[in-house]
């Protein structure tokens, strides 16, 4: 499958129009839930095997965001053989009350996953809370750019690359 075909694939899947409230707070006519294209295993396994060349050499582990970049950050991981972690918004307060699960991360180069970026909030957050673990991130990889600057002025901020398979004008 070509990227625009993809690309069509992901529209005709998890485009929907309305009136929606983003993360960042915005309200958008349209929007892509992702859940959509995430729940179906072949359009998943697609994204992987084109968001995998994207992934920088070197990476040791991948972190899936909560909740919409774990199914990405695991379809990549069993595209490429990577391992990755999975990060919550916040530490649970019960069992082991962490906020990235699955492996150590300290002094390990560590490559965000998420769904759809729009602002880049959470993941201005998660790499905060990622780097206060010690680990070391400098990309950032997501399905989805639907944000009206590219690059996403939040992420540069924070020294980090963006890197979307597609942009809100790939579709």
């Amino acid at each position: 499958m070509t990227k625009a075909e993809l690309a069509k694939k992901i529209y005709d899947v998890a485009h929907l129009t309305g009136e929606f409230k983003l993360r960042s707070g915005q309200v958008s006519h349209e929007y892509f839930d992702k859940y959509r294209f995430e729940a179906q295993p072949a359009l998943l396994r697609e994204i992987a095997k084109h968001m995998a060349p994207l992934i920088p050499v070197g990476t040791e582990i991948l972190a899936g965001l909560e909740m919409g970049g774990i199914p990405v950050a695991t379809a990549l991981s069993l595209e490429t053989g990577i391992p990755c972690v999975f990060v919550r918004k916040k530490a649970k307060d019960y069992g082991t009350c962490k906020f990235a699960e699955g492996l150590e991360i300290k002094g390990k180069k560590v490559c965000i996953i998420e769904d759809v970026v729009t602002t880049g909030g959470q993941v201005v957050l998660s790499t905060a809370d990622l780097r206060s673990l010690g680990a070391d991130i400098s990309t950032v990889l997501c399905v989805i750019h639907r944000g009206p600057e590219f690059p996403e002025p939040k992420i540069a901020e924070i020294n980090l690359d963006l890197r979307p398979l597609l942009k809100k004008s790939d579709f």
